[in-house]
């Protein structure tokens, strides 16, 4: 922290130096004390993002296993598609899981920010298997589409398109639920996804309906119509996580972290904020003007009074650094 101090501020005799030591020490101690709820706060958002991710995958493993398994069956395509983007939706977890456990290891001297960059990079891994399994329905359903084929066991595949809408809404409830609650973009990402999928599992009951009734060409439109909605959806996942990539946020936490700031006791103005996502966390610097006759302990004191109220009131503070200097 950057302070300006005056000499008239101070007094140098052998009781200031031992107060000063003193001070020090309570400040190092509370400080300590303060990271070590930080880290325990943040480890625990960590283990809520893993614990599910553990369920969601294990759940999407299971539903796509039962519609793979009727799919041999029926050969419905319609429900292939839905099944294929069940399983690529499970698999892309893996690489979210991987994430979250690498940022469970904190800084290192080599990434002395951590690990926050693997969970939005997690996120594109996931956007981009979605759209791989999007662009192997629409194949698939297209080359049924030019030669169609009755469906067998439609009551099998009605079934299994109700599992597929009841395991993926499941799964999208508890996705963006945690994610929510920890500030995943990635893991809100892949909850919205499993939500759409859910959906698109109901489409399944169109095709049906249709070869039913002697429209064999229902079931691949259908799935090429899934196909399609899965690129939309990739397609609009991509933005967000591409601007937390490049540092970006969203302007109101910022404003919010300049309106906490201008309230705090002692602050004359707020001469610059940055702020950035880092995984699903945010990291802030926060310039202010303070009056220039302030010691260094009265500006430390405003700093960490900042620093302790932008705690309460911005969710998902990582770690806020505050820096003092004198009006201009």
């Amino acid at each position: 922290m950057n302070t300006h101090d005056h000499d008239h501020d101070h007094d140098h005799g052998p009781d200031s130096f031992r107060r000063t030591k003193i001070e020090t020490w309570f400040h190092r101690m509370a400080g300590h004390s303060h990271h070590s709820v930080e880290v325990d706060a943040a480890m625990e958002q960590d283990a809520r993002g893993i614990r599910a991710l553990k369920i969601s995958l294990a759940g999407l493993f299971v539903t796509a296993f039962l519609q793979l398994s009727i799919v041999a069956l029926s050969g419905s395509v319609g429900l292939l598609s839905d099944a294929l983007h069940n399983l690529a939706d499970a698999l892309t977890s893996i690489p979210l899981w991987i994430a979250f456990t690498l940022i469970r290891r904190g800084t290192t001297s080599r990434f002395t920010y951590g690990y926050g960059k693997t969970e939005d990079i997690a996120g594109m891994i996931v956007v981009f298997g979605v759209f791989v399994s999007a662009c192997s329905a629409v194949y698939e359903s297209t080359l049924r589409f030019f030669s169609p084929e009755p469906m067998s066991h439609p009551g099998w595949v009605a079934a299994a398109a109700l599992v597929g809408f009841v395991g993926n809404e499941a799964v999208a409830q508890l996705r963006i639920g945690t994610g929510r609650r920890i500030g995943s973009a990635a893991l809100i990402a892949d909850g919205q996804h499993s939500r759409i999928d859910g959906l698109t599992s109901l489409m399944v009951l169109a095709g049906v309906a249709g070869s039913t009734m002697g429209h064999p060409l229902a079931d691949p439109l259908v799935g090429m119509t899934i196909g399609l909605v899965i690129l939309y959806i990739a397609g609009s996942s991509v933005r967000p996580l591409w601007f937390r990539l490049l540092d970006a946020i969203e302007p109101e936490h910022p404003g919010r972290i300049r309106e906490v700031a201008v309230k705090t006791p002692g602050v004359r103005s707020v001469s610059r904020i940055r702020a950035r996502w880092s995984g699903h966390r945010i990291y802030s610097e926060i310039d202010l003007e303070v009056d220039p006759h302030l010691s260094m302990r009265e500006a430390e004191m405003i700093a960490s009074n900042l620093e302790g109220t932008l705690r309460q009131t911005i969710p998902f503070l990582g770690e806020a650094v505050v820096r003092c200097g004198p009006t201009r």
